[in-house]
């Protein structure tokens, strides 16, 4: 199964990247994180595999984020209301993010993609 890279174009660490992957010559599918986000049920499975709270998936540093207030919401909010926000825009989820058959990346760190994607 080839990974799954959900980016935003314009994002300079998705950039890097995406250019880690090229040079390492790792396949993936590339899939624009706002034009098509992923679904509820799919990111559930995500956060499921990747083993992480799903408070690492949102971006924090992102304009979206400040504006929907969601540093406050999010300490009172169930888990399935977190997934609703997720779900609601692709700006809101942590980017890039790396989805393959049994492992998941967030954002970018070049020695996690090498002990990861290599």
């Amino acid at each position: 199964m080839a990974l799954q890279f959900y980016w935003y174009p314009k994002c300079g660490t998705c950039r890097k990247a995406k250019k880690w992957l090229d040079e390492n010559e790792v396949t993936y599918e590339t899939i624009h994180i706002v034009e098509n986000p992923p679904a509820k049920e799919q990111l559930a499975n995500i956060i499921e595999k990747s083993g992480q709270p799903i408070k690492k998936f949102f971006n924090t540093s992102g304009k979206k984020y400040r504006e929907l207030g969601l540093k406050d919401k999010l300490k009172d909010a169930s888990d399935d209301e977190k997934l609703d926000y997720l779900a609601s825009d692709g700006m809101l989820i942590k980017r890039p993010l790396v989805v393959g058959e049994d492992q998941v990346t967030l954002g970018f760190k070049e020695e996690i993609f090498d002990q990861t994607w290599k």
